[in-house]
């Protein structure tokens, strides 16, 4: 109960929470819309859904700054491929930021000059190049715990143990890619911060990807992708554990 307490005072925690309700309407309004007889609830669903997102606009309003401030410190890693990675996508988180600002001001009436179709495909744009950008990231620890595991002698012994124990499946798949999927798993099991952040990065990239009309999908595969990512935040605001770092 004191973690839910701390998670929801947190305007971090109350956006997850928003972002979690907003898109289990859109996933919840795709599956209900040939339904005739649902049109009051559908009703229902689109205001809410529409509360939520000029809810979290609100919430982020501080975020610019801190992505700049999260831009400077990345700057300092010593790792290169890190320091790249996580200082282009706080770059571009900022940006986003500042766009999705100027396009609340413009909602409320206060900057009407604007043109909001392309502030709003900026905002999506660097949207999709800071989790283009952390997924290159993800990618690069996994990469490096995949080594790591190699090298170990005891997880030699694992690997020629399991295909050995499963001559079926060598038969089927490659034994090459049976052991590099073997070995993925093995180094994502004691790393399950690795594992969520690639996953909530991985959901996230569908929707800028649907925006920009890179890969469009349909309101179902958005509202899912980002009904699972905003778990995987939540679980991870809830939990510092699994929060990945840096």
């Amino acid at each position: 109960m004191e973690s839910f307490i701390t998670f929801t005072n947190q305007s971090q925690g109350r956006d997850r929470i928003f972002r979690a309700t907003q898109y289990a309407c859109v996933l919840v309004k795709y599956l209900l819309r040939k339904d005739s007889t649902r049109k009051e609830l559908l009703q229902k669903l689109r205001s809410l859904e529409s509360n939520m997102s000029s809810g979290r606009k609100l919430f982020r309003l501080g975020n610019t700054v801190n992505s700049i401030d999260a831009a400077k410190k990345t700057l300092y890693l010593s790792d290169p491929v890190l320091r790249l990675c996580l200082t282009v996508a706080n770059i571009n988180r900022a940006l986003y930021f500042i766009c999705d600002n100027v396009l609340w001001a413009r909602s409320l009436g206060f900057l009407k000059g604007i043109d909001k179709e392309r502030w709003n495909l900026n905002a999506n744009r660097y949207y999709f190049f800071s989790l283009v950008m952390n997924l290159t990231r993800d990618v690069y620890v996994i990469a490096q715990l995949m080594v790591q595991r190699s090298r170990e002698r005891q997880f030699q012994q694992k690997v020629n143990q399991h295909l050995n124990e499963s001559p079926d499946v060598a038969c089927v798949i490659i034994p090459q890619l049976d052991a590099f999927l073997f070995l993925l798993i093995e180094s994502l099991k004691n790393h399950p911060a690795v594992a969520l952040d690639t996953i909530k990065n991985a959901c996230d990239l569908f929707i800028p990807l649907d925006k920009l009309g890179i890969y469009q999908t349909n309101a179902g595969v958005v509202g899912m992708c980002g009904l699972v990512s905003s778990l995987i935040g939540i679980l991870s605001v809830l939990k510092t554990s699994l929060k990945m770092k840096p």
